[in-house]
């Protein structure tokens, strides 16, 4: 067989190299395409070709035969006590896997899992993105290494350890990749200024190298930079409300969306773009749809801060909810039968693995709806609004039981950081028909959500720090409550932190005392029931932390 001589790069493009003449011998001369363009000239086989498996082979025999002459090859917790230092192989597999169960997919999409590992396996992928995902997975793990660890506070080296590997002239993909980890790390644990900073420079590199249009050595390392490119776009927007700063990456972007989920999971380096375009592998377009909404959020974000700034009332107002609750629905409408939220679609997708990313898709569309109808939760019993008003609440009793649902099935619980911060917004419209629903039945549900979303947050509370900010806000709110029910549910400045901004220690602002509160909307009638009854109080028991993990509960401020 004979070896090829193209470079990656010309091979993906299905030309023959070109050098210089009278440069060409034995050693690495860049071809003339690769120089041209300033790229990295890659002359190795293709990777899962007959060279690149027999290398693979080798490599595999020679790490055995180091493996059985060495003594004290097997794992301890002090063979992991730097974090600086890459644990052994088993364990490295087992945090890669933890991540890809609980982080990607849900907070970000920027690898194909398959290829991924198997880069893992043969030590191909770059330290400082595996230090950087161990510091996001390996509060997940039950190995014995980590046992005595507090769950949170595990991560803390290895991101020290990855971050001191960060050099910001490189400008490549795993520069891109490695600031999303970390910013994704920073966003968990509550630092938005930091998670901005990197979202920020992950942006601005994806925007220098053109990503989706930067050539590659395949189809599958291509559609790994849109994926790559898509993520940052999406992160852009909410990253950029919580710091309140301008966002980074365009709105008119041409970059064509990810292809489906189930055929990316199946791809190879070596496959053809028909495999892309049969019409029968487009059952399950979820990150697709996730951009789409992500778009809608922009907007509904720009709205609220306009209903803010510029005092939005009446029509001006109605019409604005109106358009975006018409974006909103044609959204769903679009979408194919099988990728309805209905218990039986959600059920298909889990047993395909994609359980947790199919549930953070509808947490995503039923957030934007409370989102835009939150503030008519304050309106006027008798206007217009209590259609919002309504729309607000079905939007939040959905978001509870797609939550609801992912934690009743094994293999599809939702446990990245940001469900913390949408179950406070839901658990506050559950208190909203406390206060004010006269019918008992919808108080017993409120009220049954209620303890739910709470036993779920402290399920959530030993994984991620940012958990105690989310509980935070949410006892500011109820503090609101108890001053005034009136105002409570008044868009003001401090409502539009509260819904979008991720501030932490709300409950040491006072609303009352904030000196930029203004009324947007007649304030509600006075209810019968009496705020000081409204309580949400800690269940007895707490639910059980998912397959393979181990938490350490910590206890609730007194």
């Amino acid at each position: 067989m004979r070896k090829p001589s193209a470079c990656s790069t010309c091979r993906a493009r299905r030309r023959k190299c070109i050098y210089p003449t009278g440069e060409r011998s034995d050693r690495v001369i860049a071809c003339e395409y690769c120089r041209s363009r300033a790229l990295h000239c890659v002359q190795r086989p293709p990777e899962g070709g007959y060279y690149a498996q027999r290398q693979a082979r080798i490599e595999e025999f020679e790490a055995n035969q180091q493996a059985s002459t060495s003594p004290g090859s097997q794992l301890t917790p002090t063979s992991c006590q730097s974090p600086s230092d890459l644990p052994p192989m088993p364990l490295r597999l087992e945090l890669v896997s933890l991540y890809f169960d609980y982080i990607h997919d849900q907070f970000h999409s920027i690898y194909h899992r398959p290829s991924f590992t198997q880069d893992v396996a043969r030590e191909r992928v770059p330290k400082i993105i595996l230090l950087a995902i161990f510091a996001l997975s390996c509060r997940f793990s039950s190995n014995s290494v980590y046992m005595e660890l507090d769950p949170r506070e595990r991560g803390e080296g290895f991101r020290t350890a990855s971050e001191a590997l960060l050099n910001l002239r490189d400008i490549s993909p795993v520069t891109i990749q490695a600031c999303v980890l970390l910013g994704a790390y920073a966003a968990a644990h509550g630092d938005t200024d930091v998670e901005n900073v990197y979202y920020s420079t992950a942006g601005r590199m994806c925007l220098v190298l053109d990503l989706p249009n930067r050539p590659v050595a395949s189809l599958l390392e291509r559609e790994v930079n849109i994926r790559v490119w898509w993520t940052v776009c999406m992160v852009d927007v909410w990253s950029s409300a919580a710091v309140k700063v301008p966002r980074i990456m365009p709105l008119d972007s041409t970059v064509s969306f990810p292809i489906d989920e189930i055929p990316f999971s199946s791809m190879s380096a070596d496959f053809t773009s028909n495999f892309i375009n049969n019409p029968t592998t487009y059952e399950s377009p979820i990150l697709t749809e996730m951009i789409k909404l992500n778009r809608i959020l922009l907007q509904v974000i720009d709205f609220n801060r306009r209903c803010v700034s510029e005092h939005l009332e009446g029509e001006t107002l109605e019409s604005g909810v109106r358009s975006l609750s018409r974006e909103l629905g044609m959204w769903l409408e679009s979408l194919p039968h099988h990728m309805r939220d209905t218990p039986e679609n959600f059920k298909w997708f889990a047993g395909r693995g994609f359980g947790r990313m199919f549930a953070a898709l509808y947490l995503g569309y039923y957030h934007y709806g409370q989102l835009l109808n939150y503030q008519f939760l304050g309106a006027d019993a008798i206007s217009t609004s209590t259609l919002y008003a309504a729309d607000c609440k079905h939007h939040a009793s959905k978001l509870c039981e797609v939550v609801y649902r992912s934690f009743a099935t094994p293999g599809s619980e939702v446990m990245y950081p940001a469900v913390a911060h949408i179950l406070v917004i839901a658990s506050t419209v559950q208190i909203h028909t406390l206060l004010f629903s006269g019918d008992n039945s919808q108080i017993r549900q409120a009220k049954s959500r209620l303890e739910r979303n709470f036993e779920i947050l402290l399920r959530l509370r030993p994984f991620w720090s940012s958990v105690d900010s989310a509980m935070s806000r949410l006892r500011a709110f109820h503090q609101t409550c108890l001053r005034s029910k009136d105002t409570s549910f008044v868009l003001d400045r401090w409502l539009l932190r509260f819904l979008v901004q991720f501030a932490p220690h709300m409950e040491l602002e006072p609303r009352d005392n904030d000196p930029h509160y203004e009324a947007l909307l007649a304030l509600s009638k006075q209810s019968p029931l009496s705020c000081s009854s409204v309580s949400v109080m800690s269940p007895a028991t707490v639910m059980q932390p998912p397959h393979g993990a181990s938490p350490r509960v910590h206890q609730s401020p007194t």
